[in-house]
This record gives C-alpha cells, sequence and structure tokens, in this order.
C-alpha cells in the first residue's frame, strides 16, 4: 500500500511540473508571439512612413525572436538594397543560401535577390552566373529579363538578342522594338568598322523585327553614302516621312548634304522648305533656314522663318526672323537687333531639344537609348502644336 501511494506520487509531482512547464511554455510562446506581432506591426508603420532605419532596427529585433522566418532576412535584404548597403544585403542572402533546410522555392527566390544584389553593385559577372542558375525554375522569366539588363549595360548585343527572343517565346513581353534597335546597334558598329555586308545584314534583321525602325532606315542611308551612293541615300532618308515625320530633323542635315553632293542643292532646299512648312520644327527651320537663305536668297529665309513665329512662336523662330532683320537693318537698330539676338541665343542653349515620354528625362543631345530609364526610341524631337496667333 506504501509502494503504491509512493507511485502515486510521484505521477502526480511530475503530471504538475509537466504542466506547470507547459504552462511556462505556453506563457513565454504567447510572451513572444504577441512582442512578435507588436514588432511587425511597427516595422510596417515604418515602412508606411518611409523611415527605413527605424524599419530596418525593428525587422532585425523580429528576426532574432523569430530567427526562422525566412521571409523577414528577405524584407531586410531588400531594404539594405533599396538603401545601397549592397554587402550587408548580399550578407543576408548569402545566410540563407547556407540553410540546409531551405525550400526549393525558397533557395531560388533567394537566388534571385542575391543576383540583384551583384547586379546593383556592378558586379555583372557574378550576377550573369547566378541569374543563369534561374533557368527552368519559377524565376526564370525574371532572371531573363535582368539578364537582358545587364547584356544591354555590357553591349553585348548578341547575347541582348537571344535572351529578349527567350523572354518573347515564354509570352511575356512583346520585344521587336527593342531586338530591332540591338541589330541596329550592331549594323552601326560594323559600319563604323567597315564591314558593309555585315551592317546590312543587321539592318535587314532590324527591319524584320521592326518594319518601321526609323533608325534602321537612317542607317541604310549611311551604308549607302559610305559606298559613294548619295541617290540611294537620299531615297533611303526620305522614307523618314512615312514613317514618322516628327524625326525628320535627325536626317534633314544629311539630306541636304547628300542633295549638294549630287549638285541638286535647290531641290534639297526646297524640300527642306516644304517639311518646315508642313511640319512646324524648329529643328528643322535650324536645318533648313541657312541653306534657303544662302540658295534663294534672304527675302525666301525670312518669309519661311516669319511664317514659322506666326505658327509656332517660340525662341528659335524669333532668332531665325532677327537674323532675317540684322541683314537689311542699318545702325543704331542693328546693333539693338544683335543683343536682342544675343540675349536669346543665351537663354535658348539652355533649353533641352528633348524630352524623354517615358520618364520625363530632358536633354539637349538626341538618344535612340533614354539615359534616364533605358528606354528605347523615347526621344523622339518634340513637335509641339500650332499656334494660333491674334494679327
Amino acid at each position: 500500500m506504501d509502494f503504491d501511494f509512493c507511485w502515486l506520487f510521484i505521477i502526480s509531482v511530475v503530471f504538475g511540473l509537466g504542466w506547470s512547464a507547459a504552462r511556462y511554455d505556453l506563457k513565454h510562446f504567447l510572451s513572444k508571439s504577441a512582442r512578435r506581432s507588436r514588432s511587425y506591426l511597427q516595422g510596417l508603420n515604418f515602412l508606411l512612413n518611409e523611415e527605413t532605419d527605424q524599419a530596418i532596427n525593428i525587422l532585425i529585433e523580429v528576426a532574432r525572436l523569430d530567427p526562422e522566418t525566412t521571409e523577414l532576412y528577405f524584407a531586410l535584404g531588400n531594404l539594405f538594397r533599396r538603401r545601397g548597403e549592397m554587402e550587408r544585403a548580399i550578407r543576408v542572402h548569402q545566410n540563407l543560401l547556407a540553410r540546409e533546410n531551405l525550400r526549393a522555392n525558397e533557395q531560388n527566390h533567394a537566388l534571385y535577390e542575391l543576383g540583384q544584389d551583384f547586379l546593383k553593385a556592378g558586379l555583372l559577372d557574378r550576377a550573369e552566373e547566378i541569374f543563369r542558375q534561374l533557368h527552368g525554375s519559377d524565376y526564370a522569366l525574371r532572371a531573363l529579363q535582368a539578364l537582358l539588363t545587364i547584356f544591354k549595360i555590357e553591349k553585348e548585343w548578341h547575347k541582348a538578342i537571344i535572351a529578349a527572343k527567350k523572354i518573347e517565346e515564354i509570352g511575356a513581353l512583346s520585344l521587336g522594338k527593342e531586338i530591332s534597335q540591338f541589330h541596329c546597334e550592331l549594323a552601326q558598329e560594323a559600319l563604323r568598322h567597315k564591314r558593309i555586308d555585315d551592317a546590312r545584314e543587321a539592318l535587314q534583321q532590324a527591319l524584320q523585327s521592326n518594319p518601321k525602325n526609323v533608325r534602321a532606315t537612317l542607317l541604310s542611308g549611311d551604308i549607302e553614302l559610305a559606298c559613294n551612293e548619295p541617290m540611294q541615300a537620299i531615297s533611303h532618308w526620305r522614307q523618314v516621312e512615312q514613317k514618322n515625320p516628327a524625326c525628320l530633323p535627325l536626317v534633314a542635315h544629311k539630306l541636304m548634304q547628300a542633295y549638294i553632293t549630287t549638285g541638286q542643292s535647290q531641290q534639297g532646299a526646297s524640300l527642306l522648305a516644304y517639311y518646315v512648312k508642313t511640319y512646324y520644327s524648329n529643328d528643322l527651320l535650324d536645318v533648313a533656314y541657312k541653306h534657303i537663305a544662302e540658295l534663294h536668297g534672304v527675302d525666301a529665309a525670312h518669309a519661311l522663318a516669319r511664317m514659322q513665329m506666326l505658327k509656332l512662336p517660340n525662341l528659335i523662330s524669333m532668332k531665325r526672323l532677327l537674323e532675317t532683320h540684322i541683314i537689311v537693318a542699318e545702325e543704331p537698330r542693328r546693333g539693338e537687333l544683335v543683343l536682342m539676338r544675343t540675349l536669346i541665343c543665351q537663354h535658348a542653349k539652355n533649353l533641352p531639344r528633348y524630352i524623354c515620354r517615358n520618364c520625363g528625362f530632358r536633354a539637349r543631345l538626341f538618344y535612340w537609348q533614354c539615359p534616364g530609364c533605358s528606354g528605347w526610341e523615347t526621344y523622339v524631337p518634340q513637335q509641339p502644336e500650332p499656334v494660333t496667333v491674334i494679327r
């Protein structure tokens, strides 16, 4: 009987200790969960208020409380990358990859984020190596897009074409315009090294990818001019009007030079005057004015500048109009007009001639690829609407 009582006592004590331990663990767990929840909300609040430093401190504390939660480490790594702390971001994602119990989709996610870290840090070779490992995974498309970015930065146009076509095969995006521009880059490089056949082939590929590619048309004319075929060059360059009249300023000077080479200066000047009257372009007026003044006389240039000023009042047309008055003016009026033109020129030289349609980046030089957002064919020369002036 005493023996049975002893066992009953021991069992009761063990049960009591177990119950107490369970209550303590539950209480500790609930307390830990409550602290973690509060920290989550605090971190979210800091992020919404764009207080990145405080958010990082909170997330580090949450990660300490719950080291097995991979989402926290992904959030931390992304925050470090956004702040430009690339070493810390890389270390976070490398530590994730070092875990033995990481699931396949989490491993691919960590690989992708690590590749993004290397890309932003400028370690393009290491980024390319990481992204290639994601072939066939759920991150394959995003990895291909990142690889395409790398190839554009490195100007590896053949690789860029392959990557873009793979993206199209997946059915994610239509990249015909971009692929066409990559071929144009190859054509321009070949033309620079006088590899005419390679340049022609690249332009054929460019026009197959995008028949409306104005740059390919311009380069086709450049090739013909390099081969001493100015009439063939003119034939290509005049196609720009049908493809995109806004791009005529890019070819106006080349057209005029080709007409001069063939002894048809008058026809060239007349064509430029027609373009100016039809499309109201400041850039076209800038090119045409000098040639029309030389070939058709100051009165013809004055009429063109006056027409432009009435239909599209702006500093460029005003400057040209003043120049025609300066030629025939006498002192002291001539000196006043020269001063006015000088002031206008000083102000106009700081004005951007081109504005990116995607990001609004302003530039005085024309780019086929925007330096701001890396978009292609976003710097179409501006063509403001004509302004009616009450006279």
